[in-house]
């Protein structure tokens, strides 16, 4: 269980979180992933990093209920903190992420994803941000990198999710492919993009992050003051106090994936 390292093509590193049971993670993990993508991409014999999980998830967001038994404020800025790194760890890779992404990608699974530089998904794979359903804001920074601007504000609203093969559609995903094909798609990207020069692809990454019409760093931080706001309002806690509780909420084709995560006990 954690984050591991492993280089299963040549030039290519894969990181794996594996944080049973719904890969929610705590305010370490966040950190733990972070380092471990900052030293992938500073590795000379690094060209590519796959980031992938095990389980039947790619990333459930924050570990709520470690949220919910700290009674002061100390893991809500941890994990805010923690996942400001994540995120940026992945942007900020000197070489490309490919995301593989499988089963749920929510809440902080959006901020990775929108940060990689590419996303390989399984045909299982939904996307979304239910963080209003769970007292929290953020990642919209991320979503809107995966969906059109109106779609990414109805999702975030409503706490829809999204398809892989809906996001493939809009372009943000690469390929759709069978589970069981999952990590062999995002390792044959990955070790694609690996046969490049290996300094040529480096000075490629930054010029493409140079030309971004949004600082995602700067822009996810403002986020967060509104979830720092929520908190300290106290209508967070009164809306984490029914995470996982039934809705009678009709209409949401994704309520099935979201109800499995909200029901673990993460």
């Amino acid at each position: 269980m954690g984050v591991s390292t492993s280089a299963p093509e040549a030039g290519v590193t894969l990181v794996t979180v594996d944080f049973p049971p719904v890969n929610a993670l705590p305010v370490k993990g966040w950190y733990a992933l972070a380092d471990a993508v900052r030293a992938a991409g500073r590795d000379p014999a690094t060209r590519c990093v796959v980031l992938a999980a095990e389980g039947r998830g790619f990333n459930a967001g924050v570990d709520i209920k470690e949220v919910q038994r700290d009674p002061g404020h100390g893991v809500l800025i941890g994990a805010n903190r923690g996942c400001a790194e994540a995120f940026a760890a992945v942007y900020e890779c000197e070489v490309p992420v490919v995301a593989a992404v499988q089963g749920f990608c929510l809440g902080g699974g959006i901020g990775l994803a929108g940060n990689a530089d590419a996303i390989v998904a399984a045909e299982d794979a939904v996307f979304g941000l239910p963080e209003l359903d769970r007292g929290a804001l953020g990642a919209a920074t991320h979503l809107a990198r995966l969906v059109p601007q109106h779609l990414m504000r109805a999702l975030y609203y409503t706490s829809r999710t999204a398809t892989a093969a809906e996001l493939h559609g809009h372009g943000s995903v690469w390929r759709v492919v069978p589970r069981t094909g999952l990590r062999a798609a995002a390792l044959g990207l990955a070790a694609e993009i690996a046969r490049k020069d290996g300094y040529l692809i480096r000075l490629a990454k930054a010029a493409i992050n140079g030309i971004d019409p949004v600082d995602v760093r700067r822009s996810y931080r403002f986020e967060q003051g509104f979830t720092f706001e929520a908190n300290l309002s106290g209508v967070a806690d009164r809306v984490r106090d029914t995470f996982g509780a039934p809705t009678s909420r009709p209409g949401a084709r994704e309520d099935v994936a979201r109800k499995d995560v909200a029901q673990e006990d993460v």
